[in-house]
């Protein structure tokens, strides 16, 4: 793993192939770069001449913590924006999935220089589905602070692993103060709250018609509930540019990943079938 020091953070990334095509992947939750299915999908991609980066996000991984913006993924989108930027690879194609699809969106919003197309999946919306991830992201860690305090919340199981591979994340929990941290994490749940005029936390749909980009959204399944169908053809009707497709996957793919991610590999083991098609559309509509 390399690193790259970003507006005061030490972030980790690998970059697999050495094509003139980037492409970046992210995903959602706190899932490191190293999660089976993001290395295989980014080798199968790669070995049609592209150079994809993997990275871990603020937050996430080895990268470090950042406790600032008005949302997570709006402070990842800037991260990734000044990781291109350092690293000299955009304009890249943003591919995501989960919340990873929000960090996508809102950084070929907000930084379009670097952005050359986006491909989506699993895009997280809906009511219940937008407020099942603000109680999963900081429930736990508002629940802790405030009735314990910042030794509850780097035990955490969320915490604890990132604070176990960088010790500088360790020292900025625990010297965190209360009150500020309190007020960053329920800043940051407040923005999953759905809002009339935003299919996508933070990204008006107002400003998701103003990317202009090439884009790719892969169906969600009816029966996804996290994940909605309505929610990824509406975005797909929002972007200018977007065409709209089906997986190479059954309708309950992520919740047949989620209840066999223990005995299966994990939640992203069959992203490499998406291979095929971004490789496919990346030809046509990016030339």
């Amino acid at each position: 793993m390399a690193y790259a020091n970003v507006d005061g953070l030490r972030i980790g990334y690998d970059l697999i192939g050495d094509g003139e095509r980037t492409w970046v992947l992210t995903p959602g939750g706190r899932f490191p770069k190293e999660t089976p299915g993001l290395p295989e999908l980014a080798r199968a991609l790669a070995a049609d001449g592209n150079r994809v980066l993997l990275w871990d996000r603020p937050n996430s991984g080895g990268s470090d913590l950042r406790f600032t913006g008005p949302s997570e993924p709006r402070m990842q989108a800037d991260t990734l924006a000044a990781l291109l930027t350092e690293l000299d690879l955009g304009p890249a194609v943003l591919a995501g999935a989960t919340v990873g699809s929000h960090i996508s969106l809102l950084t070929a919003a907000h930084h379009p220089e670097v952005v050359s197309g986006l491909s989506l999946w699993w895009i997280s919306g809906g009511v219940m589905g937008l407020m099942i991830l603000a109680n999963v992201y900081y429930t736990p860690a508002i629940t802790a602070a405030w009735t314990t305090g910042m030794d509850a919340v780097a035990a955490l199981p969320d915490w604890a692993p990132l604070l176990d591979r960088n010790e500088r994340n360790r020292r900025q929990v625990l010297d965190q103060d209360r009150d500020a941290f309190l007020a960053t994490m329920q800043r940051w749940m407040a923005a999953y709250c759905p809002r009339p005029g935003e299919q996508v936390p933070g990204l008006p749909d107002e400003l998701a018609r103003a990317i202009t980009v090439p884009a790719l959204v892969f169906r969600g399944g009816a029966s996804d509930p996290f994940h909605p169908r309505a929610t990824s053809e509406a975005l797909a009707g929002l972007l200018p540019n977007a065409r709209l497709v089906e997986p190479p996957w059954g309708d309950r793919e992520y919740l047949d990943r989620q209840a066999e991610r223990e005995s299966a590999g994990g939640l992203f083991v069959r992203w490499p079938l998406l291979a095929p098609a971004l490789r496919d559309w990346a030809r046509e509509a990016l030339g």
